[in-house]
């Protein structure tokens, strides 16, 4: 397989992932951190880095909006829910893993 086609398999996967991402709303940031060891937050600080790299111009809150499919505020007012201490008790004993 040629570079150019492995990215654009890989930037179609991406979109895959935002897509559904955005569709699971009831998927909490806190579940993935524990199950995955990452967020929705994770996957917008890599996409800003990545625009870094390539010389391109880009704040948080446009990478999260990008991810969140609509402004950080919006989603949060909407679709947050506070984490339980079970959650908070799980994401604390991973860190420092």
């Amino acid at each position: 397989m040629d570079a150019n086609l492995q990215t654009e398999l890989e930037a179609a996967a991406f979109r895959q992932l935002i897509a559904h991402l955005q569709a699971h709303t009831e998927v909490q940031n806190i579940d993935l951190m524990n199950l995955a060891d990452f967020c929705r937050n994770c996957l917008a600080k890599w996409y800003m880095a990545a625009a870094a790299a390539k010389g391109e111009s880009m704040d948080y809150d446009a990478a999260r909006e990008y991810v969140y499919g609509m402004p950080y505020g919006d989603w949060k007012a909407q679709f947050h829910k506070q984490a339980t201490a079970e959650q908070m008790a799980i994401f604390e004993s991973k860190k420092g893993t």
